[in-house]
């Protein structure tokens, strides 16, 4: 397996690996602009892109997602709910869905909270055996920090659904498990977020103070220390809802 984390704009960590003995590999919320750095770490590995995936539609920046896959010719795809609200076609991700990607397998898991489309991509390399290496975690679960809630409207509803997102289906993985969030210091998408790209369940489970709330004061908590939205998110949105490049990334 190779494995690259690429620090973006807007303090967005993008992903790329996969398989390089098959020759797949899977890029991750990709940056508008960062294209071209995508197609030339893939051909300087030797491996053709075969998915691209954005873990939710993003509020703080311009995805790069659509305009990767169409280069390239992989698939775009974004959890099944967003038929109907995006003006593309896209591959859904369902719930449980794999991805084969060579030796590396790849297996969605619907984590809705800070969005309602929200995934994470919890990552096994078969040739290391069956036991999951990682976990892509979007802006689910930083290091130190949890995802905003208030995206899509009805923070406390949302803030319910991240704590049982959280706690029925990531903390129940196992705590040696690696993982890599959608962001770092920086971002608007979550309050308190650490300097460090990567963690682990384990980790999390003893030192994230968000983990350690019962679920009506994490609520309380989580909705009482939003940080200010970006300026321009709801266009934001909007471009990515059209699949739409800002002018400087489409020209």
């Amino acid at each position: 397996m190779f494995f690259r984390q690429r620090a973006a704009e807007h303090a967005t960590l993008s992903y790329l690996f996969g398989c390089a003995g098959i020759g797949k590999a899977v890029a991750v919320d990709v940056v508008a602009g960062d294209e071209d750095w995508f197609v030339a770490e893939a051909a300087r590995i030797g491996v053709p892109i075969s998915y691209v995936i954005d873990t939710h539609v993003h509020a703080d920046h311009h995805s790069g997602g659509l305009a990767l896959a169409r280069r390239t010719g992989a698939p775009y795809a974004l959890h099944e709910s967003n038929r109907g609200r995006v003006g593309f076609e896209f591959m859904p991700l369902a719930d449980g869905q794999r991805l084969d990607v060579g030796n590396v397998v790849v297996d969605v898991l619907h984590t809705p909270g800070h969005t309602p489309d929200s995934v994470c991509l919890l990552v096994r390399d078969l040739r290391r055996g069956d036991e999951p290496w990682f976990v892509i975690t979007g802006d689910t679960l930083f290091v130190g920090a949890v995802g905003r809630p208030d995206l899509a409207g009805h923070e406390r509803e949302m803030a319910a659904q991240l704590h049982d997102s959280l706690h029925a289906r990531l903390l129940q993985l196992p705590v040696d498990l690696e993982i890599y969030p959608g962001h770092q210091p920086g971002s608007a998408c979550g309050a308190g977020l650490s300097g460090k790209p990567a963690s682990t369940i384990g980790f999390e489970r003893r030192f994230n103070p968000m983990l350690k709330l019962p679920r009506d004061v994490f609520i309380e908590a989580l909705v009482a220390d939003i940080p200010p939205k970006q300026p321009g998110s709801d266009d934001i949105v909007a471009a990515n809802l059209r699949g739409a490049l800002p002018a400087a990334a489409a020209a």
